[in-house]
């Protein structure tokens, strides 16, 4: 198994430059949660950069998202 993250620009695009080229974290990760702790240590970073949203995927299959990066106003 092979968890990953799709990023995703304000259009519902994939965001460029934060990734493999194709819209998704270079890094696998082993477990659901080792991707959730990821994320929740990079997501201000990924803002930063241009990312809106993202979506976990599996193997291919999305599981959940896309969920918005931006904090509450």
């Amino acid at each position: 198994m092979s968890w990953t993250w799709r990023f995703l620009a304000p259009d519902g695009g994939n965001a460029s430059g934060v990734d493999d080229g194709a819209g998704r974290s270079e890094a696998g990760f082993p477990t659901q949660s080792d991707a959730e702790s990821w994320l929740g240590e990079h997501w201000r970073g990924l803002v930063e950069a241009g990312v809106d949203s993202v979506v976990l995927v599996e193997d291919g299959r999305d599981v959940y998202g896309p969920m918005s990066l931006k904090p509450p106003d």
